[in-house]
């Protein structure tokens, strides 16, 4: 009889929960002994660095191909006109409240900073902090690696004059990834701009990238129990079981700023930009949201998402299957919102100081990040990992991360979702003219048809 394989996500968990007991048992058994810093420094540390390199090679081909066909793929913006503007527009303020969101939370209730003298001392110390970046651990008998040097403070004038690279290669080496990001973007309005057979293969190109990209990370994903298993025994090894009060503290901040931007931002635009009863919207988008939270992809959702936009919300089809289309691949608000989050809590928990200016860095990264991140699950963690090496935080904090990642990737599925079709419902009212005064006669349809207000 054949045997069934446990789901990754399963795997994943149990990966994390080996290594989270055995790392507590080597801490309060070994301590401090020398065995236990070879076997990490021999074993468990390069197992967890392989699988960030993994997800680290990546990143610049799934963000060049995400960007470019995102943008692309919304078609001549001569054509589509207001549409295909309004949806890029409320993406970019949408996805930007969320992630402001999330920081501001992260900035007043500090989870990252419950850590005890001791444990903060024992963390300095550690050879985590040592390894902040991916790179390959000191042979034995040399010198201790140095902390990584703090990135420079820029002013947000320099910041948005740097936004435009001179080289866009020599700003991915560097690892001027908001640089990087302004080429795809423009390259894949240059795409959308110029409709030749020439460039429709040039698009096909890329779609292909994009394809290679997500098999690979799906196979680097594949190592993700090896992994997680690796980076969490090293936390806990040399932190002991006090990490994972910090892990609660950052879940319960997630939690509570996915449940902001979904009960009070959403019902805001909802009836303020989109002229319909936030009651009898999430009435009618249950069904969506439900499949988003079980199947983690925005993608996958995308055919219950426009049977509801149409069927329960009554928007008009050629707006809407326009609109939701391109929001499963671009507009990921709860992703967004989770990546400045995990980055801020990572930052304060390695006594990383982050400016005002690399803050807003950080948001504006999360915000193209959101776009550029494949509406698939775990899409966020290869973005979440480069925005740490590029603020000089250790990476290897992703490890705490990964190990909650897919009950937190359900819920900032649903708020992507449902993203998606607060934006439908705008870009509708927008397009849709008569009816009651300003407000187009699908909306309200929608708003008597699902017991509004």
């Amino acid at each position: 009889m054949a045997r069934t394989r446990l789901p990754l996500h399963t795997r994943i968990l149990i990966g994390g929960l080996l290594g989270v007991l055995g790392g507590i048992l080597a801490h309060f058994a070994l301590g401090d002994s020398p065995g236990l810093a070879t076997f990490i420094k021999y074993v468990t540390l390069p197992l967890g660095q392989i699988f960030l390199r993994l997800l680290f090679m990546l990143v610049l081909p799934l963000i060049f191909s995400a960007l470019v066909l995102g943008v692309a793929e919304m078609g001549d913006p001569r054509t589509l006109g207001r549409i295909g503007l309004k949806t890029l527009f409320y993406t970019v303020v949408i996805s930007g409240i969320a992630v402001l969101l999330g920081v501001g939370l992260v900035d007043l209730l500090r989870p990252g900073e419950k850590l005890s003298p001791e444990l903060k001392a024992r963390l300095a110390a550690s050879t985590l902090q040592k390894s902040a970046t991916p790179s390959s651990p000191a042979p034995p008998g040399a010198a201790p690696a140095a902390t990584p040097p703090k990135p420079e403070d820029k002013s947000a004038t320099e910041m948005l004059v740097e936004i435009v690279p001179r080289n866009p290669v020599k700003a991915a080496n560097d690892g001027d990834f908001l640089g990087f990001m302004f080429f795809s973007l423009m390259v894949g309005v240059g795409v959308a701009l110029t409709r030749t057979p020439a460039v429709q293969r040039f698009q096909e190109a890329v779609e292909g990238l994009f394809h290679v990209s997500m098999r690979l990370i799906d196979l680097a994903i594949g190592f993700a129990p090896v992994g997680v298993a690796a980076l969490l025994f090293n936390l806990t090894a040399q932190l002991g079981y006090e990490v994972i009060g910090q892990l609660a503290r950052y879940v319960g901040v997630v939690l509570l700023a996915l449940a902001l931007h979904q009960l009070v931002v959403f019902p805001i635009v909802i009836r303020v930009l989109g002229g319909m009863s936030p009651w009898a919207f999430f009435r009618g988008i249950q069904e969506a949201m439900v499949t988003a939270f079980s199947t983690s992809s925005s993608n996958a959702t995308l055919p219950t998402t426009l049977r509801v936009a149409e069927e329960k919300l009554h928007l008009p089809p050629s707006v809407s299957r326009f609109v939701l289309t391109i929001g499963a691949t671009m507009n990921h608000n709860g992703t967004a919102l989770f990546e400045g989050i995990t980055v801020l809590f990572l930052a304060q928990f390695y006594g990383v100081p982050l400016s005002f200016a690399q803050q807003l860095r950080v948001v504006l990264i999360c915000i193209l990040g959101g776009i550029g991140t494949a509406g698939v699950p775990s899409g966020s963690i290869p973005v979440v990992a480069m925005i740490l090496g590029l603020v000089g935080v250790p990476v290897e904090g992703i490890g705490l991360i990964i190990g909650v990642d897919r009950f937190l990737d359900m819920c900032r599925t649903a708020l992507n979702v449902t993203g998606d079709l607060v934006a439908a419902v705008v870009v509708s009212r927008g397009e849709m003219r008569g009816g009651e005064g300003d407000r187009p006669p699908a909306l309200a349809a929608a708003g008597a048809g699902a017991g509004g207000e």
